[in-house]
């Protein structure tokens, strides 16, 4: 089972050697569906205010993502490892902060506000642009789910509530997350959480409890790959947006 990853064309922070501004680059201009409408929707939104929206960072393989990981620790800032990000599931970005604020239209809290109404969100607690991630943004999906299953301490205490979401995130579009040993498992747990079950901690092992889940939402123990796929026509129809 994966949500497909779809391609994004929008404005970055790079240029040619014109300096003529490029698109985002293919490697990193990717997204889940409901992410490309968000962002898509939110440059119009601003193109109406008279602002423009450049992006400097989308989608991170697995590679990009340790890559991200060791750069940062050498500038003393924190970058997750691998498994650990919503950037590898095409559900976060890095915006060029100074074109954004430029000219003093917008305040960051005014495209807080707008980002919202798009579903799509900060990763900081204020709208402060002199802190560090004031840039980063998500359109965290039905994953958020889990990041609230985690706080709400449904799923205990081995991971925090992001690293739960972003770990949610990553098995549904089919990468493979380190800390998993069964990858379907965790999978098949994460839709589960999705759809409105308690099962314990995700971990990618079916106890007893992921059984249960499963009787609950009407799936019959089988092999994996055939209760992923059951679980994937259940997401589509209560997450459609997530799909199309």
């Amino acid at each position: 089972m994966s949500a497909p990853l779809v391609s994004i064309n929008i404005p970055s922070i790079y240029f040619d050697s014109h300096n003529n501004r490029k698109n985002l680059p293919d490697r990193m201009a990717q997204c889940a569906p409901d992410t490309r409408r968000a962002v898509l929707n939110l440059r119009m939104d601003l193109a109406g205010r008279g602002v423009e929206l450049f992006l400097s960072d989308m989608f991170r393989s697995f590679d990009m993502q340790l890559q991200a990981h060791i750069e940062n620790a050498k500038k003393g800032v924190f970058s997750p490892r691998p498994g650990g990000s919503l950037h590898e599931a095409g559900r976060a970005f890095d915006l060029d902060l100074k074109a954004l604020l430029v000219g003093h239209i917008l305040k960051l809290s005014d495209f807080w506000e707008i980002a919202r109404q798009r579903g799509v969100v900060p990763i900081i607690g204020a709208p402060d642009p002199s802190k560090s991630e004031a840039w980063h943004f998500e359109c965290r999906g039905s994953h958020a789910l889990v990041r609230e299953y985690y706080q709400q301490g449904k799923g205990g205490a081995a991971m925090k509530p992001y690293e739960a979401m972003a770990a949610s995130a990553i098995l549904a579009i089919g990468v493979k997350v380190e800390r998993f040993q069964n990858q379907k498992a965790a999978a098949i747990q994460s839709s589960l959480i999705r759809l409105g079950q308690s099962l314990g901690p995700l971990d990618g092992s079916i106890g007893q409890k992921t059984r249960d889940a499963l009787t609950a939402v009407g799936i019959q123990q089988g092999d994996e790959q055939t209760m992923l796929n059951q679980l994937e026509e259940q997401l589509k129809q209560q997450f459609p947006e997530e799909f199309e």
